[in-house]
């Protein structure tokens, strides 16, 4: 990985209907805990046009930032709340190419 921001991408797939409320928990997340967590640097959500899923896009300083988060005691409590609405996959890795116009 280089020096540079680490990316966690965290693809949520829900069931119909659920959409609303996934994004809902996830932004009362961020505003609560995230925010306040040592080496965050932003995060986006990106719902599906067809109420499918949601996209979390967050930058972090390292991956030990990103292990910090996934053991913090409040994240661990949100994540059966994220898990009762969702299925999760993740991947973390750094920016190899960024292109914009």
């Amino acid at each position: 990985m280089s020096d540079e921001s680490v990316v966690l991408i965290n693809l949520l797939k829900v069931e119909p209907g659920k959409q609303d409320a996934l994004v809902a928990l996830l932004k009362q997340n961020i505003d609560s805990v995230i925010r306040t967590l040592h080496g965050w640097r932003k995060t986006r959500l990106i719902a599906a046009a067809d109420g499918a899923g949601v996209v979390i896009y967050s930058e972090w300083e390292s991956p030990a930032a990103v292990e910090a988060m996934r053991s913090d005691p409040r994240m661990k409590a949100c994540f059966p709340q994220i898990s009762a609405l969702a299925s999760l996959e993740s991947i973390m890795g750094s920016t190899v190419a960024s292109e914009a116009r």
